[in-house]
Order: C-alpha cells, then sequence, then structure tokens
C-alpha cells in the first residue's frame, strides 16, 4: 500500500495536483487518430516552435536544393495529400523542403515544417514512394507526436511546474524551450526519433493520406523494403538511427495492403507514377551539383551524437549505436 497523503511531502502533492490540473486542462481527443492526447502546446505554440526551428534545422542538412522545379515537385507531392487530413489541419502553413544533403533522412517539425533528403528521395523509383514519405511525416504532425516528445521533456527537465502553464505560460516560453529540444535531436533524436507505436500510427495516417490523394499505398511498403534493405548499417542512412526496425512495419503494411486498401491493389485510380518521377524528378536531381559529400555529412551527424567520426552504425532503426 502506498503512504497516506498527509505524509507525502506538502511540495509534492502541491506540484502532483498542479500537473493533473494541467493534464485535464489539456487533453483532448486528437481527430486524426481517435486517441486522446495532452496537449501542452497550442496550435500558434507548434506553428512558432517549428518555424523557429526551420532554419537551423535546414541549414544543418546543407540547406535547401537550390532549383525551383525541383522544390515545386515535392511540395506538390506533399500538398496532393494535405487536404485529406481530418479536422482543420489542411489550414496549417504546410511547407514541403527538399534538402541538399546526403544523409539519408525525412523529418517533420510541428506546425507542418516536413522535410526530405535528396539522398533519400534519389533512392525511390516512384512517385508513390515520395508520397509514402512525406505521408507518413505529415502523419508525425496530424498525430502530434512532436507535442508529445516536447512536453514530456519540458514536465522532465522542470520546466512546467504548477498550473501556471494551463493558465497559460507565455508563448515566448513555450517557444524559447521547444526549439532546442527539436534542434538538438538532430543529433540525438529525441523528438524525431519516435517510439514504435507512433511509427506505426504515422504509417497508417500516410497510407491513408497517399491513397485519399490517389496514390498506390503499395509505395508506403516499397519505402519500407528499401530501408530495410539497407539496415546492414550502410553510412549516412541517418533515418536508420531515428527510427525502428523496419520488419514489424513492413508486416503491418502489409496486412493493412490485403484488408482495408485491398481494393486499391491492381485498381487504376491508385497510381505510382514511375515515370513522372524519373523524368521530373530523377533526371532533373541528378543533374545537378552534388550538396554535402556523404562522408562529411555522416562525420557531422557521428559527431553530434557523441560517435567517433569513422563509425558504422550497425545497430539501426533505433537501437543503441557502438
Amino acid at each position: 500500500m502506498g503512504a497516506p497523503i498527509r505524509q507525502i511531502p506538502k511540495h509534492i502533492r502541491l506540484l502532483t495536483i498542479s500537473l493533473l490540473g494541467v493534464a485535464l486542462a489539456g487533453c483532448s481527443v486528437n481527430p486524426a487518430t481517435g486517441q486522446r492526447q495532452f496537449n501542452l502546446l497550442s496550435r500558434s505554440h507548434e506553428i512558432s516552435i517549428g518555424e523557429d526551428a526551420k532554419t537551423e534545422l535546414t541549414e544543418t542538412y546543407g540547406g535547401a536544393v537550390q532549383d525551383q522545379r525541383l522544390q515545386e515537385y515535392v511540395t506538390q507531392v506533399g500538398m496532393s495529400m494535405v487536404p485529406h487530413t481530418e479536422a482543420d489541419y489542411a489550414s496549417l502553413p504546410w511547407e514541403f523542403t527538399l534538402l541538399d544533403s546526403e544523409v539519408i533522412n525525412a523529418f517533420a517539425l510541428p506546425g507542418g515544417k516536413v522535410f526530405i533528403t535528396r539522398g533519400l528521395a534519389e533512392r525511390f523509383t516512384s512517385e508513390a514512394q515520395l508520397a509514402g514519405v512525406l505521408g507518413h511525416e505529415i502523419g508525425h504532425v496530424t498525430a502530434r507526436h512532436a507535442n508529445n516528445r516536447i512536453t514530456n521533456q519540458l514536465i522532465v527537465t522542470g520546466v512546467i511546474v504548477g498550473a501556471n502553464v494551463a493558465a497559460g505560460q507565455s508563448d515566448d516560453d513555450l517557444v524559447r524551450v521547444g526549439v532546442p529540444v527539436l534542434t538538438g535531436a538532430v543529433g540525438t533524436g529525441f523528438v524525431l526519433k519516435f517510439n514504435r507505436d507512433e511509427e506505426l500510427e504515422a504509417d497508417a495516417l500516410g497510407m491513408r493520406y497517399m491513397a485519399r490523394a490517389g496514390y498506390d499505398p503499395r509505395g508506403q511498403l516499397e519505402v519500407m523494403q528499401i530501408l530495410g534493405d539497407a539496415s546492414g548499417g550502410a553510412r549516412g542512412w541517418e533515418i536508420m538511427a531515428t527510427h525502428p526496425h523496419p520488419e514489424t512495419r513492413i508486416d503491418r503494411i502489409q496486412r493493412a495492403l490485403q484488408r482495408e486498401y485491398a481494393n486499391t491493389q491492381g485498381n487504376p485510380e491508385y497510381q505510382t507514377h514511375e515515370a513522372r518521377y524519373q523524368r521530373e524528378f530523377l533526371s532533373r536531381l541528378s543533374r545537378l551539383p552534388r550538396g554535402a559529400d556523404e562522408d562529411a555529412g555522416w562525420e557531422a551527424f557521428a559527431r553530434s551524437a557523441g560517435m567517433h567520426a569513422g563509425c558504422t552504425c550497425h545497430a539501426v532503426f533505433g537501437g543503441p549505436v557502438p
């Protein structure tokens, strides 16, 4: 049995009551997932944090690819799925950016900022595969997974104390704390490394959005297979250090294709657009000068993660790195 309430120190009781009040005040049902969620960050907080973190993260990955047509291509694919998100998520200030980096990664910031590196995009063979990754990242935004991570970090580090947060802590205070949590995740994967349930949730949402936009959701499976084939530890595959192993995800996606998406398979209404991806994206990207050198990009990631620069990440998708 636990200690009687009167034996618990007063400051602990007050803090517990305060945090409970914050949780009750900020708990609501997420329209994308149907799950109740503790939303410490408001919509404006998430937009501000994503906007403030965008510049630093973009620069970390070598900046945006300097080709307007390629950026427009990625934006068009991403925006084709945005109208199919739930509730008012479509009204977020969505941005889709192709980063000029050989490091293999894709990630999203709260408020609708989605990124994919050229190093990952050029390994795809169809527009549906690109839509699979962008849809997955859109799913992280609509499921508000970054909100979960930032909230947990703020509570753990003691930044959130008392019910003053529920009463309206300063936007500047939350943004000032939230941005370092995100930008620090480039090396540590704190926010970008979601847990298994969150990754599976983003996979399911991504398939939902891409199918609604007319893409063959099998593209999501092909992305997982591409990542799975590289799970031996290729240098530069940063996404494999910030995402869990794909085997479980592949199995879940295959079951979804056989069940709720069975009608999409072999159906001409759901396309992969392989020829268009080759003609309008890959061929143009291949003519551009390379951005950050792959080894340099990996070494920068290794340094930020506290690894020695020459190491190879064998324990991929969230496992410990030697």
